[in-house]
């Protein structure tokens, strides 16, 4: 019963803003001391207690396979941040390996002999990973510690790892070779320019690698690097825009890929790496092929279909080119893949039911074993509610969808004040999967979610993403969300006048860009590290990555299109912005540094407007650790009550 008094408390104005001068203290929970609050309420401990079960789930993802016990690696998280895990057998206990106070998501075993197992990470969210080993229960450094390292891949064998860094100048990954039992047996194998290259995979007998070279959602070139003298040979023909979404060897030598040649969408097949051409291979598919991985053998194959944002599984006989689906595995979403040398499946799954967990797949049977089952706070997410696909005509009359999570009718009669939630990217896509914390606004709260899919995100094939592409289409993917807002207006079961708006990186521009087009439409809006002026954006990114955003959003070192991105950036329309913001930033964040947030909230506030900032001190492009993300969640409810509900 106290639960259910603090809930319906909720939905009554900030008791402790309007509490009695005579009153006693309400109780409020301590801030984290990593979170700068300014201007934004206490948290109250009765809000606190109230939503905690909604804090407490957690998700298990695969993360690979020990070749040597079987076993499998997981991240999850125990503590303030996810970390690397053994689970030894299905439903097995998850005996933690990595106890570091960042996170640790990305790790993999030497392959045959697993004699040593190598993670990823960084410092504060900063992105400027480093690569370790894993000795006696300690990271054991094996790059500079400075520069920004990734693992690419391992070879065959376990002997050599690919990855690249930035150590030279800062802006290049260069690619390098190791083998990390020896760190000193580290040498670059190419000096390359740009940011988006990466070793895709060793040729088996180990003479040369793959190499992909990423220039846009749409663009990305092959190269055969001898490791011997560093030579980088093309594949194919560059003057061409193919998107290769994924490319490995097979035992045999052939390179399979995913490759959106000849096809509005990615398909998966075989490439000559002497003349470049794609062979489609398997059965044809109308929907993106996002990931593959080939066995040991090379009998088979493993790889998904992004079906509307729907994930099926598919088993391809690579002899016979037939293909077999797996349909033990309910509507969701599969990620993270990989065949063991034993032909077991390893795979991530999440669903709007079911936090993500870790599965295997028998290839001959296609029975499904569930390897991890993660804490759901002791809340029944099967009564979760399932989205349904809303479809829309935009400005032009482009076919434009989304996902709308509706609160439940019976529990909640009358019109539902609707949060429109808008993915980054942009080269991204909102899909069905467990919505974690935000459950607590729909079965709690009342308040439906809505997220769109605007022009630019990916799923719906080459010719949709690149829709929004430079400064003087920006703006159309904006005019998508007029669109939705339009219909969704119109809608008997939700309140036109109680519509709120968030979104987090480039969804955090289209927030900040809700907020001037549609205030009129809008009662708030959140928005988490996001770009609110286009130039000081490019100015101040990564060098890493300043010319991969470059390709996305415009140069502004062109005139024309410096004049444009200015004019669009919300920024220079911060008069319009008339309703509530909230503002959330990570102080390392490398992608969109922390004085976007800082101009645009010293602008709204100029102005006479509201403006809530919440500031981590001790995290980058988004918060990962817990108890910034808790407090977080904590203080955009107060936000969403006092200006959206209220």
């Amino acid at each position: 019963m106290r639960h259910l008094a603090l809930l319906a408390a909720l939905a009554l104005p900030l008791a402790p803003a309007l509490a009695a001068e005579d009153a006693a203290p309400a109780a409020v929970e301590a801030r984290p001391a990593a979170l700068v609050a300014d201007g934004v309420p206490a948290v109250p401990s009765d809000l606190a207690a109230a939503s905690r079960p909604y804090m407490e789930s957690r998700g298990a993802s695969f993360v690979g396979w020990n070749d040597g016990d079987k076993s499998m690696l997981i991240a999850t998280r125990f503590g303030n941040t996810s970390q690397i895990h053994r689970v030894a057998m299905p439903m097995g206990a998850r005996q933690q390996l990595t106890f570091e106070e960042e996170p640790v998501s990305a790790g993999a075993w030497s392959p045959k002999s697993a004699d040593i197992m190598l993670v990823q990470k960084d410092i504060g969210g900063n992105e400027f990973y480093q690569i370790y080993a894993m000795k006696n229960g300690r990271l054991v450094l094996l790059t500079d510690g400075k520069s920004r390292n990734s693992f690419n891949a391992w070879s065959d064998d376990g002997t050599l790892v690919g990855y690249t860094s930035t150590r030279r100048n800062g802006r290049d990954s260069d690619l390098y070779v190791m083998n990390p039992r020896d760190p000193a047996s580290g040498r670059m194998v190419a000096e390359v320019e740009g940011g988006g290259w990466y070793l895709t995979d060793f040729a088996p007998d180990k003479s040369w690698a793959l190499v992909a070279k990423y220039v846009s959602v749409q663009k990305t070139d092959l190269y055969r690097l001898d490791l011997a003298s560093g030579a980088l040979t093309p594949i194919g023909d560059h003057a061409k825009t193919i998107a290769i979404g994924g490319a490995a060897f097979a035992p045999d030598g052939t390179i399979w890929v995913t490759s959106d040649e000849g096809s509005d969408f990615q398909r998966l097949g075989t490439i000559d790496p002497k003349s470049g051409a794609f062979t489609p291979r398997g059965p044809a598919e109308k929907w993106d092929v996002d990931t593959f991985d080939i066995s040991d053998d090379g009998r088979f194959i493993a790889y998904v279909v992004n079906e509307a944002g729907m994930s099926k599984l598919r088993i391809l006989d690579v002899k016979s080119g037939k293909a077999r689906t797996v349909e033990a595995l309910p509507a969701g979403i599969i990620g993270g893949i990989d065949i063991a040398p034993w032909g077991e499946i390893g795979l991530s799954f999440t669903s709007a039911r079911s936090a993500a967990d870790a599965y295997s797949v028998n290839p001959q049977t296609l029975a499904v074993t569930r390897w991890t089952q993660s804490e759901t706070g002791g809340l029944d997410v099967t009564k979760n509610v399932e989205p349904e696909l809303v479809s829309v005509k935009s400005f032009d009359g482009l076919a434009v969808s989304g996902f709308l999570y509706r609160p439940d009718p019976a529990k909640f009669p009358g019109k539902r004040p609707l949060i429109m939630n808008v993915h980054g990217g942009p080269e991204g896509q909102s899909r069905p999967g467990f919505l974690g914390r935000n459950n607590y606004l729909l079965n709690e709260l009342g308040i439906a979610i809505f997220y769109p899919n605007v022009r630019g995100s990916t799923g719906y094939g080459k010719t949709f993403v690149s829709l929004d592409n430079g400064p003087f289409k920006r703006e159309d993917s904006v005019k998508d969300m007029g669109a939705f807002l339009d219909v969704l207006a119109k809608d008997p079961a939700l309140d036109a006048a109680r519509f709120g708006l968030t979104g987090g990186s480039y969804g955090g521009y289209m927030c900040y860009a809700a907020a001037t087009h549609y205030a009129d439409k809008l009662r708030a809006n959140l928005c988490v590290v996001a770009i609110s002026n286009f130039v000081t954006f490019l100015e101040n990114t990564q060098d890493y990555r300043r010319d991969l955003r470059r390709v996305e959003y415009g140069d502004e070192r062109v005139p024309e299109q410096r004049a444009k991105l200015l004019e669009i950036s919300p920024l220079t329309r911060v008069g319009d912005i008339r309703k509530p913001l909230y503002v959330v930033t990570g102080a390392n964040d490398p992608r969109v540094p922390a004085s976007e947030a800082e101009q645009i909230v010293a602008a709204v506030r100029k102005n006479g407007g509201t403006a809530w900032h919440l500031v981590g001190t001790n995290e980058g492009h988004g918060f990962a650790k817990k108890e910034n993300a808790d407090y977080q969640f904590w203080t955009s409810l107060l936000f969403w009550q006092q200006y959206l509900l209220n």
